[in-house]
């Protein structure tokens, strides 16, 4: 039988000095960063504290986000938001069907693709609908797609606060849509059909909205 301790990787640590020299801050820095909260406590041993790779990934997440012109406040109400967040597994679900790609983005990545609209309001909008999750350090944007769009309307200049209310109110009606689709297979086929009937689904919906775009453009002219 294997050693368990040869194939389990043992949890890196650090003492204050070790971790602050890693993650190119003074000692002091570390310090007043802890006593804001803009790290988690570290583990006592008696009286050492021990860091670890989320400590190490945070301070690196500061440093980023205060060359990008950050405040200290403001990224301690993004730090609050982060550490309650919904976790990854609730925002994915098990074994749920899906046509959307996740994406993993570090807090400083997120913050460019919405340059200057990541607010501690839209960072809160954003998980409240589930298109954000947490993983340790890591954000997962619940749809790659959803994520390229938001951000290149953000960039023809509509504030992203805009973005995610029209985006609450775009879910309520897909939700009545797939309601609807689900109830018309489900009246005349069984329920295995319904995972692959789902692109005609889309189909018809994609082809109405073109033509209500249509004819919302038509009434200007």
């Amino acid at each position: 039988m294997a050693d368990d301790s040869e194939t389990t990787p043992q949890k890196r640590e650090y003492r204050m000095a070790e971790l602050a020299r890693l993650a190119g801050v003074t000692v002091r820095t570390l310090r007043f960063y802890r006593e804001r909260k803009l790290i988690p406590p570290p583990r006592r041993e008696g009286r050492i504290a021990w860091y670890d790779d989320q400590h190490l990934a945070r301070l690196r997440t500061i440093t980023a986000l205060l060359e990008r012109g950050h405040t200290l406040n403001g990224i301690a109400e993004l730090a609050e938001a982060f550490d309650h967040g919904r976790d990854v597994g609730d925002l994915l679900g098990v074994e749920v069907p899906t046509e959307e790609t996740p994406v993993r983005l570090t807090p400083e990545e997120l913050a460019d693709h919405f340059a200057g609209e990541v607010t501690p309001e839209n960072l809160a909008a954003a998980l409240d609908l589930g298109y954000l999750g947490v993983d340790g350090e890591e954000i997962v944007h619940i749809s790659r797609r959803l994520l390229e769009v938001s951000s290149a309307l953000v960039r023809e200049g509509i504030p992203l606060g805009e973005v995610l209310r029209t985006g609450a109110e775009v879910r309520s009606h897909a939700d009545a849509l797939a309601d609807l689709f689900a109830a018309l297979i489900l009246r005349h086929a069984a329920e295995e059909a319904l995972h692959r009937l789902r692109p005609l689904a889309r189909s018809v919906v994609d082809a109405e909205l073109s033509l209500a775009l249509d004819r919302r453009l038509h009434k200007k002219n």
